[in-house]
């Protein structure tokens, strides 16, 4: 088998439905042949190892550890789900503190055993803040670290397939930027459906409502239906992230990143962007008046809520952060 690199990747909470199905994942794409799977529950984390041998990957070198030191020992990749999961009545906000001081930890590690690592992916909630508070206590720049924002965009995209009966692919525009929760701004002025602006589709206000409603409770549903969190959809999205970082194919849906413009301060959020193999970038969205009042809304929410975790300690006030990181 053919693969993209053969660096190091780590897949940190590894033992959990998301970090399995990310392992599968990576090892399907061919992406490296040097997967290391990283969990603090070990019993988890050796049936995983068990189950990928099983899978018999040819060529596929897969290790498995609970030391954080010899996992991201020359880690070059990483994508990391390892925080408490959504449970049914929860929002991704209610896991804020819990979180966030894992991803500090999570941000230590990395700045201690892996700083040359090139590209991190951080995808558990809420990621807009776990994100950040690993970004600032990695040392890593903004463009290496990227939180998943993908979901909410594919929720749009399949609700208004579903609605005119086309195939997924058919629609296109729909993206939600802002944060990765409750308020998200949901930007749809761009949207085609085969080719045909949404505009002329003949869809009603109170209808696109429902769609908007049902797109920022996607999370929610499928706790309701599965039992569990999402783990199938945020596993691929992520690998195709830390895909494009090391080289493959771009990943071009809204990723969340660090940003700090003349409108936008000091926070992680989804925005337009491209991930390849030099990092993300972004640009500022371009919407109706409507649209970006609510990226301005989620922003100062985005901007609540990395306050609440100052105020806990685990980052310091914003004009401390290059005591933690030279990059920000």
């Amino acid at each position: 088998m053919a693969f993209l690199t053969n660096d190091k990747l780590v897949i940190v909470g590894a033992a959990g439905m998301i970090g399995s199905n990310m392992a599968q994942t990576a090892a399907m794409l061919g992406l490296t042949p040097n997967i290391c799977l990283y969990d603090i529950f070990e019993p988890g984390l050796k049936g995983v190892l068990a189950e990928m041998d099983h899978c018999a990957f040819p060529g596929v070198n897969i290790t498995a550890t609970v030391d954080p030191a010899v996992a991201f020992k020359d880690a070059k990749y990483i994508i990391s789900s390892g925080g408490a999961p959504r449970k049914e009545g929860m929002t991704r906000e209610d896991l804020l503190k819990g979180n966030c001081q894992i991803a500090a930890e999570f941000g230590d590690n990395i700045k201690k055993y892996c700083p040359d690592v090139l590209h991190v992916v951080v995808i558990f909630n809420p990621a807009d803040v776990t994100a950040l508070t690993a970004l600032i206590h990695s040392g890593l720049k903004p463009e290496q670290l990227t939180s998943l924002a993908a979901l909410d965009s594919t929720r749009l995209q399949e609700a208004l397939a579903q609605e005119f009966g086309v195939q997924q692919y058919k629609v296109t525009g729909a993206y939600t930027y802002g944060g990765h929760g409750e308020a998200m701004a949901v930007f749809a002025s761009q949207v085609k459906v085969d080719g045909k602006p949404l505009a002329e589709m003949g869809l009603s206000e109170e209808r696109f409502a429902e769609i908007k409603r049902n797109t920022i409770q996607g999370g929610s549903n499928i706790i309701k239906l599965r039992g569990r969190s999402s783990f199938q959809s945020p596993a691929y999205n992520a690998v195709k992230m830390i895909e494009a970082s090391m080289g493959g194919e771009k990943f071009t849906w809204p990723a969340g990143t660090y940003v700090n413009n003349e409108k936008y301060q000091n926070v992680m959020m989804a925005m337009p962007t491209v991930i390849d193999a030099t990092g993300v970038h972004y640009r500022n969205p371009e919407g109706t008046a409507e649209e970006v009042a609510a990226l301005d809304a989620s922003y100062e929410h985005l901007r609540k809520m990395r306050d609440e975790i100052i105020s806990l300690g685990i980052i310091p006030a914003v004009e401390e952060w290059k005591s933690l990181n030279a990059n920000l």
